[in-house]
């Protein structure tokens, strides 16, 4: 005999009926959450593949509104910047643990603090999940091989209170 599936208060929801494949470009931009943990750089071990955040972002980022500065032209702008895709999501391990991309490509809820779930794109702030009031420099600012001194663990943590069932009083 099988258990019966848990419901989630989500179901019915377009991330929760949809593979992200079948995601409208609209709903697919709706699913990022604002962080900007992805626009921070990134170092890789060479020997092990891990993966090691720093507190240095893009040259594009507008770390205080945790935003690209010029979104739509950022691959030509920055032609290593990533754009992902439903392939990709599946197959990066660099994603944080709080991306929502990454959450419904595994069949997983979004936390309270995602904008669409609290209906405010503050939350994600307030939850003290984005890099706002946490990037040192930029990458034009910091020279690669000075990278590995700028190294952080924060962004492949998650805070206590974004790990809340709902928003804290």
């Amino acid at each position: 005999m099988t258990k019966p599936q848990k419901r989630s208060p989500q179901d019915g929801f377009f991330w929760k009926t949809k593979t992200l494949e079948q995601l409208s470009p609209t709903e697919w931009e709706s699913l990022c959450d604002g962080c900007a943990r992805c626009c921070l750089e990134k170092l890789e071990d060479e020997d092990s593949g891990r993966i090691y955040f720093t507190e240095v972002g893009c040259r594009l980022l507008d770390a205080g509104g945790c935003a690209c500065r010029d979104y739509p032209n950022r691959s030509d702008r920055v032609p290593d910047c990533v754009r992902l895709t439903p392939k990709e999501v599946r197959e990066l391990t660099w994603l944080p643990p709080s991306c929502a991309y990454k959450l419904v490509a595994e069949g997983r809820d979004l936390y309270w603090w995602h904008p669409l779930i609290s209906g405010d794109p503050n939350t994600v702030h307030e939850a003290g999940v984005s890099v706002r009031g946490r990037v040192e420099r930029t990458e034009t600012e910091v020279p690669v091989e000075e990278l590995e001194d700028h190294i952080v663990s924060w962004p492949a943590l998650l805070p206590k209170r974004a790990k809340l069932k709902q928003r804290p009083r």
